[in-house]
């Protein structure tokens, strides 16, 4: 085999190259997979077949995304009125997406939009004929691939092929998944029923799509059914929602979920991963004490797609890590920052144990701290001696819910704080929400301190 850039290939060596890089790919030598796909890159140009087997490649995610991107635009470039191949390299951006981490912002790479607006070009001009269907099945992922950029096209996209072919599950699933994401949840219900209806057997996952849809859209009653006939020991519980036993999990919150974006505020904003009590297969209480304002917080409750965007291990257990998928129910909190002092491990956080309901003080660091003794017995007397002290600071965030009226929580805490007698804590917003203004000012200089605000 010639290795010039007008080489030939045959169909048997296609084949054998293909299976050989997917297999290196496969055992994570995606770097050894790169240099065996370079005759493919020279062929491509010139033989269809080479690049067909380049999407193959890529579609068994057999490079790193990075690569296959780069290789999609080489094949875009050379097959620019090839509407097997476009169609089919719009069904490959999927791959080059890491589409777990559904809040993820547009892709910056040019591939993506130059795919959607050639697509969509060719949707118009061959409309009605043969390779209408084909056409828009890469169109409707490769406008999903863009965040909120482009809805109208894959919703349209969507819909057509549903029309196409009613009776094909998969166009119904699919159209299903694009009204999950986009928080349009009755309308996510009604799609997986239909795709449902069209299935001979029942399948995971299309009920986990109906779940999730039916939970959003406050379908208690479907969401319960769904669950059960996938064996769920779960009943009607708290916020009238399905509620079973279900180990803690945890999910990376977005300040602006993909369900509750628009085209022109189109990233995530702030994230954080945080814990969740999970009271479904797909929903739960936020059990974190957030560190931003993420507008969800402590308390409130979310909805989270059935699919970990990774896994973090603590010892020998690994906890699943989920997308934020909606809000369902923002439980208005009070929050306040404190900072303190601790002789002994957890002193502050056991405080918890004193307060109304599921209010609770969540550290979010602790360490040793050298401070002036003499600048923290008097912070407003200029000191020109500096006496070395230690101190194991712990500095959070008080959560209470709304009905537990400020005097009431500083009150628990000084109570605790008595009973404990080797810690300290300050909340000069929590004692100015009590109306203890002199406190305040005290609290707020010791918080300054231990803060270095």
């Amino acid at each position: 085999m010639s290795n010039g850039p007008s080489a030939v290939l045959t169909s048997d060596e296609i084949d054998a190259i293909a299976r050989d890089v997917v297999a290196e790919g496969q055992a994570g030598r995606k770097q050894i997979a790169w240099q065996k796909i370079q005759p493919f890159r020279k062929a491509q140009r010139h033989q269809t077949e080479a690049a067909m087997a380049l999407l193959w490649i890529v579609d068994q995610q057999s490079l790193t995304r990075e690569e296959a991107t780069d290789v999609l635009s080489e094949i875009a470039d050379a097959h620019d009125d090839n509407i097997d191949i476009l169609s089919a390299l719009g069904l490959c951006l999927e791959a080059v997406r890491d589409i777990d981490d559904l809040n993820a912002s547009p892709p910056e790479h040019p591939i993506f939009q130059s795919m959607v607006a050639t697509l969509d070009r060719l949707a118009k001009l061959h409309e009605g004929g043969p390779e209408h269907e084909q056409i828009l099945r890469g169109l409707a992922t490769s406008a999903q691939m863009m965040a909120r950029q482009m809805d109208a096209i894959a919703e349209n996209s969507l819909r057509k092929l549903t029309e196409i072919d009613p009776r094909k599950s998969a166009y119904q699933y699919n159209l299903g998944l694009f009204y999950k994401t986009r928080g349009r949840f009755a309308e996510g219900v009604a799609a997986a029923r239909a795709a449902a209806s069209l299935q001979q057997e029942v399948r995971d996952s299309t009920e986990w799509n109906l779940g999730i849809c039916a939970t959003g859209a406050r379908d208690t009653e479907t969401a319960l059914d769904v669950w059960k006939r996938m064996g769920q020991k779960i009943e009607l519980g708290r916020f009238g929602l399905p509620e079973g036993g279900y180990s803690a999990c945890k999910v990376r919150l977005a300040q602006r979920p993909l369900a509750e974006r628009t085209a022109d505020c189109d990233d995530p904003g702030a994230e954080e991963t945080v814990w969740i009590e999970r009271l479904s297969p797909c929903h739960g209480i936020i059990r974190s004490v957030l560190y931003g304002n993420l507008s969800v917080d402590y308390g409130d409750v979310i909805l989270m797609d059935g699919a970990p965007i990774t896994y973090h291990t603590y010892g020998e257990q690994q906890v699943p890590v989920f997308p934020h998928l909606a809000t369902l129910v923002h439980q208005n909190y009070q929050f306040f920052a404190f900072a303190g002092t601790q002789e002994t491990a957890r002193q502050l956080i056991d405080l918890s144990e004193e307060l109304d309901g599921d209010a609770i003080i969540y550290s979010h660091t602790e360490n040793l701290k050298i401070m002036c003794a003499n600048c923290w017995r008097n912070p407003d007397i200029d000191h020109a001696d500096h006496e070395k002290m230690e101190k194991y600071v712990v500095i959070g965030r008080i959560a209470a819910p709304p009905d537990i009226a400020p005097t009431r929580l500083l009150d628990l805490i000084d109570r605790g704080i008595e009973k404990r007698g080797t810690c300290q804590l300050y909340a000069p917003d929590l004692c100015a929400a009590a109306g203890q203004l002199a406190r305040e000012q005290i609290e707020k200089r010791r918080f300054a301190l231990l803060t270095d605000n």
